[in-house]
């Protein structure tokens, strides 16, 4: 078993001991659509519930480990463990009835802290998840194999804090990357008075990336740019904006092992670079799933790597992200 330094035990029996071990490849977040307190929840598992997960987080902060992150506890359907022993860690989070509100300040920063802590420990890689299995970060809703019939769950509030604040800070911290400026507080859900914008760009040209080596991508086509940001036929598109979207490839052949897709932020003196997807090996037609803030100061670009013994061409690549301003 593992025990996180920074929770409360609050030990579960006989689930603790009896349930089987599982090897732990990814964090999963949800929220317990009630108001308790991290005691309460564990309470409700001891004594309501035949369910249970391995932490629980109070909207003031406090933290419960109920079950080892080595052990098997069952709030993620298919998730909890599967046929190669592998499995999900999961927390649930005090919420509104409705699972509608943001989470507070306070659980923001523990879901941080522990989500680092998981990634020291058990290696879990600093990505979101992409399929079911797939090791990385997630929130509930996110893949249907992780519920029974369906969830809404963590809620949209959080599922935006999720992905704007929670995990790109947990990349930062674990990767000891300097902070630009204090963490931002929860970022509300932008609306149309928040003046959103479109970004359409595309590339016609074919590129080719040699073996060991990267190439940003050139955007020769600007089907919609709202945020102004991107000079004709250059690989830098926006700057001072959050951002959330996707990234297509098409390959000319089917893709080698060792391609990656990342977002770069370039800067006066250097690069600071987005976690990397890597292409999953034979595809031809590669989505990526992109949200981050991009600084003032800086510009954003999308570079391929092959670390592949062989040259990759790029037929073709498309961006589509909805940005608003910092």
């Amino acid at each position: 078993m593992a025990w996180y330094p920074g929770a409360t035990r609050m030990e579960l029996q006989p689930e603790s001991d009896t349930q089987p071990a599982i090897r732990p490849t990814q964090f999963i977040i949800h929220s317990i659509a009630a108001p308790w307190t991290a005691r309460r929840m564990y309470e409700y598992w001891r004594d309501s519930t035949s369910l249970d997960s391995h932490f629980g987080l109070g909207y003031a902060g406090d933290l419960g480990q109920f079950i080892g992150t080595e052990t098997r506890a069952d709030a993620n359907y298919q998730a909890n463990r599967r046929p190669d022993g592998t499995g999900a860690v999961s927390i649930e989070t005090a919420s509104n009835l409705q699972h509608t509100d943001p989470w507070s300040e306070a659980q923001v920063e523990q879901l941080i802290r522990l989500g680092v802590w998981l990634h020291e420990r058990h290696g879990i890689p600093l990505r979101i998840c992409r399929s079911a299995s797939d090791p990385g970060y997630g929130y509930h809703r996110l893949h249907a194999a992780w519920s029974t019939g369906g969830t809404a769950c963590p809620g949209d509030a959080r599922v935006r804090q999720f992905r704007e604040l929670v995990f790109p800070e947990i990349v930062r911290r674990a990767t000891g990357q300097p902070a630009e400026e204090p963490a931002p507080a929860p970022t509300p859900a932008p609306s149309e008075e928040d003046f959103m914008d479109f970004t359409s760009l595309a590339t016609t040209k074919p590129m080719t990336i040699q073996a060991g080596s990267w190439r940003e991508i050139y955007w020769d086509v600007e089907n919609q740019d709202g945020a102004d940001d991107h000079g004709a036929g250059e690989s830098s598109f926006l700057s001072g904006n959050h951002y959330t979207g996707t990234v297509s490839l098409k390959f000319a052949e089917d893709a080698p092992v060792g391609v990656s897709v990342r977002m770069v932020q370039e800067y006066t003196g250097g690069t600071s670079g987005e976690p990397t997807d890597d292409v999953p090996v034979g595809k031809r037609n590669h989505a990526v799933s992109v949200t981050g803030r991009v600084p003032v100061g800086r510009t954003l670009m999308c570079v391929v790597t092959n670390d592949s013994p062989e040259p990759v061409t790029v037929a073709w690549a498309g961006l589509r992200l909805l940005t608003w301003p910092l």
